[in-house]
């Protein structure tokens, strides 16, 4: 397919950051975005709600359905599901894009926020995904995206000190994993997609540390290389573990200085998971 014009994505978060910039992408197509999240005030550390979003969505040329809620929530994100169903007629995409980051050591980090990471970033994209598959089935062309990494069991990855992380990451890319297998005889397509170096967003600033931001890309890579995965045949691509630079030098992107902050290629973080 050329385009999204007329699709229907629900994305879980998007209320800034690299969802927001996805949902922005597709709206210039014209696409049908449904957004479960649970910023509704703004943060003094976290620039944009729900409704900021949805209103970005209407600019670019979309159609926004800003649904408050909770990915961990079971009954929520069934009625976050019907909604878009009955507001746009199906769901043709699903993109798993909520995510909680918690990089303090196992022997330092608390069970509460190792469950919370857990809850949104393992539940919450299986439960999402598993409630749209019906509609999902029905569509021409359905995508599940989750954001997640390359599955690495590579020791170093583990000895950075950030383990609980590390389990709800690449619980996201099992999703991924088993759902390419369960749906491929559906034409269901299952696929991750993660950036290469660090994307600057709330995450990188008050998280990971300020300081990389100027070494960190725009989230605009990850948006125009989702919007590459999403327009391809759903039969054609899936169970793939996508880097957003090689998805758009693949298209014949060869010049990428625009998602820059600043500096130069050589000053870019790399991202968690990411071989040099």
């Amino acid at each position: 397919m050329s385009n999204l014009a007329g699709k229907t994505i629900i994305m879980s978060g998007g209320s800034r950051g690299i969802g927001e910039a996805i949902a922005i992408r597709a709206a210039r197509d014209g696409a049908n975005i449904a957004l479960l999240a649970k910023t509704t005030e703004p943060h003094p550390k976290l620039p944009g709600t729900l409704y900021t979003a949805a209103k970005a969505i209407e600019d670019a040329g979309g159609h926004a359905l800003p649904i408050v809620g909770d990915v961990r929530d079971d009954e929520g994100v069934a009625a976050a599901v019907a909604q878009t169903v009955e507001q746009f007629g199906g769901i043709d995409i699903v993109v798993n894009n909520a995510s909680a980051i918690d990089l303090t050591p196992t022997d330092s980090v608390s069970m509460k926020r190792y469950d919370l990471m857990q809850d949104i970033n393992a539940r919450g994209s299986f439960l999402l995904s598993k409630t749209a598959i019906p509609h999902l089935r029905k569509s021409s062309n359905g995508h599940v995206l989750t954001l997640s990494p390359p599955i690495s069991l590579d020791p170093k990855w583990f000895a950075a000190g950030h383990l609980a992380y590390s389990i709800a990451k690449y619980s996201m890319s099992l999703v991924t994993v088993g759902l390419a297998a369960e749906l491929r005889k559906d034409g269901v397509a299952a696929n991750s997609l993660w950036p290469r170096t660090t994307i600057d967003t709330a995450a990188i600033r008050n998280v990971v540390g300020a300081e990389l931001a100027d070494r960190s890309r725009t989230p605009e890579i990850m948006a125009d290389a989702a919007y590459v995965i999403l327009t391809k045949s759903s039969r054609a691509v899936s169970g793939n573990f996508f880097i957003d630079d090689e998805v758009l030098a693949a298209e014949g992107v060869t010049d990428f200085a625009k998602y820059r902050i600043g500096g130069t290629e050589e000053d870019l973080q790399l991202d968690f998971w990411v071989e040099p």
